[in-house]
């Protein structure tokens, strides 16, 4: 950028000499000293010649932005292209809970966490306190398409940070709880989905989609009036009462010809900006609705990475769906073509991308492996560690991307243990979870042993 400021600098220095070589030729054949000289070409400005600006340009969603951003804006994205590499990890212990699922902040210390043993708890991250909130319970009798222990999936805020959506004690049905209290408002369990819930997303701060392993999204709309009169009391017996609601629309996504049997809904992003509704499922394709006082279903997309998409997520700043596989991560930009950005492959054993977050350019990936991987969309490349070779030296890309290993966490030493891994103390964890406090510069993150059958968990604070 300096060698840019300097051309910028000399341009019109070279221009000014040109013009009056130009003048004293005019002149002098004016005096009769020679013929008349053609007009000389005019010279592009030099900020067009120069090829930093051309690169610029080039890179992925930045037309425009550099101008628009400003000075802070240019800042807030260097510090969030340069924290990954300053990132520490403190672990946090969970007891014997199983696999974290799902996090969300709810304050600068507060985490609320949904796990695989259908619990919801609260987690202080300074003082490691773990705190468990009751689930709600559906109004008739538990359907025989219930089971438990799925656990919880999905745990989603409304955009103003009032209301807290994720499942029930059912996990076919849609929980909605107070914030900062959470206190229960109402509970999903009138002719909605019949499988267990996989995600959810809000679309106003009453307007929420829930998205199920039938094969279907549920539009809710919850009665503003109850919201704001909602508080916490009792029955008889001593426990919570809450409103049960239905979904306005239940919507079934088209069968695909490959695998008609595996159209279950993993994951849900919504784009705010153009009101617009995406959605992964196993059968490996893509779906987007349109959103207005209901869900209009645009299109279906085959993936490109058709095993195990089990992770969605959207970048309002560079309008970019990115969908989690087994060794890649695709990108989406619907306004140029369905996929027309070379895809980020992982190489993590195969074990898969299981947790995705967008913030400005940069896509953090948790994976199946233990690691968090760190991929700039603009330049299309893994963000890489640094090292130096003496103290006196100032770090340079080392070519070897950054990784962040995350700790062992706990494994339960059961018959599961000893017959799966025939004994081995150590084993990653899948990272089925993360989430940034962007203010304070924190991630949270969690997750446990990938294999179904093995039983335990992690969790840590990165800062």
């Amino acid at each position: 950028m300096e060698q840019t400021g300097s051309r910028k600098r000399k341009a019109p220095a070279i221009e000014g000499a040109a013009e009056g070589a130009s003048s004293s030729r005019g002149s002098a054949a004016a005096a009769g000293e020679g013929p008349p000289l053609p007009p000389k070409k005019q010279r592009r400005p030099a900020a067009q010649r120069s090829l930093v600006p051309c690169l610029l340009g080039r890179a992925v969603g930045a037309r425009g932005r550099e101008e628009s951003l400003g000075f802070e804006g240019r800042l807030r994205g260097y510090a969030v292209q340069k924290l990954p590499e300053l990132l520490q990890e403190r672990p946090l212990a969970l007891g014997t809970l199983n696999k974290v699922f799902a996090s969300q902040w709810l304050s600068t210390r507060q985490v609320v966490c949904g796990t695989k043993c259908n619990t919801l708890f609260v987690v202080d991250v300074q003082y490691g306190h773990i705190t468990r909130i009751p689930l709600l319970q559906d109004q008739g009798p538990e359907p025989a398409q219930a089971q438990p222990g799925c656990g919880i999936h999905a745990i989603e805020l409304n955009p103003s940070k009032t209301l807290l959506a994720t499942g029930g004690e059912n996990p076919n049905s849609l929980a909605v709880y107070q914030l900062p209290t959470l206190d229960p408002v109402c509970l999903g369990d009138r002719q909605g989905h019949k499988d267990w819930i996989f995600a959810i997303a809000w679309l106003t701060d009453t307007l929420a989609v829930s998205g199920s392993r039938d094969g279907t999204v549920a539009f809710w709309r919850l009665d503003p009036h109850v919201v704001r009169g909602s508080t916490a009391w009792q029955s008889d017996a001593g426990l919570p009462v809450y409103t049960h609601i239905r979904p306005r629309v239940v919507d079934s996504i088209p069968r695909s010809s490959t695998n008609p049997g595996n159209r279950k809904v993993r994951a849900l992003a919504f784009s705010s900006k153009n009101q617009e509704l995406g959605a992964v499922s196993l059968d490996g394709y893509f779906h987007l609705w349109k959103v207005c006082s209901t869900l209009s279903r645009l299109l279906s997309v085959k993936l490109l990475y058709c095993r195990e998409n089990v992770c969605l997520t959207y970048c309002d700043d560079l309008s970019l769906y990115a969908v989690g596989s087994q060794a890649h991560v695709s990108f989406l930009d619907l306004r140029q073509g369905h996929q027309n950005i070379r895809p980020m492959c992982s190489r993590e054993g195969g074990t898969g991308v299981r947790s995705l977050s967008f913030h400005q350019h940069i896509i953090t990936a948790g994976t199946g492996h233990g690691s968090l991987l760190f991929y700039d969309v603009r330049a299309q490349k893994f963000l890489e560690e640094r090292a130096s070779s003496n103290l006196d030296s100032f770090p340079e890309p080392s070519g070897r991307k950054l990784r962040l290993t995350c700790g062992r966490g706990w494994l339960n030493h059961d018959n599961q243990w000893v017959n799966y891994l025939g004994g081995m103390n150590e084993f990653p964890n899948a990272l089925y979870t993360h989430c940034y406090n962007w203010p304070e510069m924190k991630l949270f993150v969690a997750g446990g042993p990938l294999p179904a059958g093995l039983h335990g968990n992690y969790a840590g604070l990165w800062s």
